[in-house]
């Protein structure tokens, strides 16, 4: 793809994976969450439910994978940064597709670059929050974004909205560090205990106006496979037991496709190679794209019914290769 307009969602492929700390694989994950689709590759894909294609309707194009650098971690970053910075500064929507959880670092730096340092909310569904302390040695991999995202400026505490978390880490100092960051945390205790529904309800409260009480600019989704049960998605690197539903992960992307400004997002931690039976995992994220780009058709049809102003100008955009 030699161009992007304002307006389309462009799919990168990211297959990083040297930011794993247990099972790795995640690097395939791109290339199996494509071949999960069976129906005919004829560039349509209209929603039951919804009437509406978003493969047409945004229009969705896939622009292939971003170069990695093999055992280059820093430099393979760069790259993803680079390149989701190009879609996100033309004022399209980059829909990256993983790879590990470290690529989140790169991902949502880049769009709020081009959005607004601070001025994005961060929807993070995940088992893990990834708000691990790091050192000099320990400085990038898949259990940090989120907390370095902080660090940096891109992503104020207040404005992460995490759902999903479970398990046994992280430890209790750095949950301590996620409260004074004002963080809000949605554990499954409490996902359980209130219902998801009235949980998603709050989330996109919180998404739209975070705890300052100034609006953001938009959200951008981190999707992180292993929020589902491994019992659904067993393909990943660190299965936590007691997650969501993939109906009900399927159900959340589209409401928040719908109903929030997605500015960009990404689907992580696929790992092919535990994947059984029948690739249920890659077929999981793949429905996971198609349902949250039928979100932000739903959204857009809607929007289009009122005079609304076209985005910026198409903007260059460098060769990449599948």
């Amino acid at each position: 793809m030699d161009r992007v307009a304002a307006g389309d969602v462009v799919i990168l492929g990211a297959p990083f994976d040297w930011g794993t700390s247990f099972r790795p694989g995640a690097r395939f994950g791109p290339r199996a969450i494509r071949d999960a689709d069976y129906l005919e590759p004829d560039g349509k894909r209209p929603h039951l439910t919804a009437t509406v294609d978003p493969l047409t309707a945004l229009p969705v194009v896939d622009a292939g994978d971003i170069p990695i650098v093999r055992g280059y971690i820093e430099e393979s970053l760069q790259n993803i940064e680079r390149y989701v910075g190009l879609v996100a500064g033309a004022g399209a929507v980059p829909i990256v597709l993983g790879g590990d959880h470290t690529i989140t670092f790169p991902n949502a730096t880049a769009v709020a670059r081009a959005h607004g340092f601070g001025d994005v909310t961060v929807v993070h569904f995940d088992a893990h929050a990834d708000t691990g302390e790091y050192s000099r040695a320990e400085m990038l991999g898949h259990g940090v974004p989120m907390r370095k995202l902080i660090d940096s400026g891109a992503v104020p505490g207040h404005r992460f909205i995490q759902v999903g978390l479970r398990g046994y880490w992280p430890p209790p100092e750095t949950l301590r560090w996620m409260r004074e960051q004002r963080m809000r945390s949605y554990f499954m205790d409490e996902v359980n205990e209130r219902g998801f529904d009235a949980v998603l309800d709050e989330v996109i409260r919180l998404a739209r106006l975070p705890g300052d009480g100034r609006p953001a600019r938009g959200v951008f989704l981190s999707v992180d496979i292993d929020v589902v049960d491994p019992g659904m998605a067993p393909g990943t690197g660190t299965p936590e037991p007691g997650g969501l539903t993939s109906a009900q992960l399927l159900g959340a992307v589209r409401r928040l496709g719908r109903e929030l400004n997605v500015l960009g997002a990404d689907i992580l931690e696929v790992a092919p190679a535990y994947d059984q039976p029948m690739n249920i995992t890659a077929l999981l994220a793949h429905r996971v794209v198609l349902e949250m780009t039928t979100g932000l058709a739903e959204r857009r049809r809607a929007t289009e019914r009122q005079p609304a102003e076209r985005g910026t100008p198409s903007q260059p955009m460098p060769h990449s290769s599948r």
